[in-house]
């Protein structure tokens, strides 16, 4: 699960990660748990966050936590306190956006020196050492082709923000905000919050950290800009299973060579929990599967399975599978002469 950190710098600020989203575009598996603890390669989308922040230096996270709030408090107890980290928990409720989760967490982030603010529905690829390290407040960025779908910042001539705007209908950028912000006057921060939420300033019905740091920008506050290498907003199905198959290309992924099933064939790269029986199989490429998963006489590639589930005569391409699921799929007899074709996927 979390890897194993060795000996690093710890940095002082401390990481707020709102959690609290119900993440309704990737029912039905949320419905039974919070979009954070949805597997990628291997491991929970928070576990990706977490430890990647954790390799930089940071050891004081504070969770927003609402729907589903009690299972991110399980985990993060189960597999980071152990670790020695310093986690807080604060409640959400209700639900008016990501600037009301961070407004929910304001005495975790008053007093820092600094405060790192990540999205909890996005695992990123970029150098977080280097990151931690800029001087000034910074903001996460990428080019998108479709800038309106996303927080977009404009910036000058020296790369320096200068405007930010939540899902612009003529987007005059294409610098999208992949959801990682780090902020060195949580004091100011803390009170652009009271100030949007005290004069009941929405965008798209939400309170939105966009504004927030429109009002930091307001009072002269500078800010810069960050590009990262990758990212995945896990929101969505099809970014889910984009990202579980570039996480999955690292060799760290690719343990099923080390163990041997019957009668099955492995298409690296595959993530297998350990305690995985399958046979008379095709898995991979870009497959996970998850703890006391059972696969007989299937094919599965592209897909994310979930634990403790039993997949049998199954066929699956781009598929998500939630844990405790049984799938059984048509057996057939088939006689079939020559000159044939038959083809499943046109049929339904």
């Amino acid at each position: 699960m979390p890897l194993n950190y060795g000996p690093a710098k710890i940095f002082s600020m401390k990481a707020v990660i709102p959690v609290a989203g119900i993440g309704s575009k990737l029912r039905p598996h949320t419905h039974t748990q919070p979009k954070a603890l949805v597997p990628v390669a291997g491991k929970p989308i928070l576990a990706h966050i977490v430890d990647t922040l954790v390799s930089g230096g940071i050891n004081q996270f504070c969770f927003v936590v609402g729907y589903l709030g009690d299972k991110i408090v399980a985990f993060v107890e189960s597999y980071y306190k152990q670790q020695g980290l310093q986690v807080e928990f604060v409640i959400q409720e209700p639900r008016e956006g990501i600037a009301h989760a961070l407004w929910c967490a304001k005495e975790a982030i008053r007093n820092q020196d600094e405060v790192l603010i990540m999205l909890g529905d996005t695992i990123l690829s970029l150098d977080i050492k280097e990151f931690l390290k800029v001087p000034h407040n910074v903001l996460g960025t990428k080019k998108v082709e479709i800038p309106g779908n996303f927080g977009v910042v404009e910036i000058d001539s020296q790369d320096n923000v200068k405007r930010l705007v939540e899902k612009p209908k003529i987007p005059k950028s294409n610098l999208a905000l992949v959801g990682i912000y780090k902020l060195n006057n949580p004091k100011l921060f803390v009170e652009s919050i009271e100030k949007i939420i005290g004069e009941g300033i929405k965008t798209l019905g939400e309170y939105q950290l966009t504004d927030v740091l429109m009002t930091m920008l307001d009072q002269r506050e500078s800010m810069g800009i960050f590009p990262v290498n990758n990212w995945y907003d896990c929101g969505r199905k099809e970014s889910l299973l984009e990202a579980n198959a570039i996480l999955l290309s690292n060799d760290q992924f690719m343990n099923a060579e080390d163990h041997q099933y019957v009668n099955t064939v492995i298409i690296p790269p595959v993530s297998i929990a350990e305690s995985c029986q399958i046979e008379n199989s095709i898995i991979g490429p870009n497959v996970a599967i998850g703890d006391d998963t059972s696969v007989k006489n299937s094919i599965v590639t592209n897909s994310i399975i979930g634990s403790y589930s039993r997949l049998e005569v199954a066929v699956l391409n781009g598929s998500v599978i939630g844990s405790d699921t049984i799938l059984r799929g048509p057996s057939q007899s088939l006689n079939i002469g020559d000159n044939t074709e038959i083809n499943y996927s046109s049929m339904g």
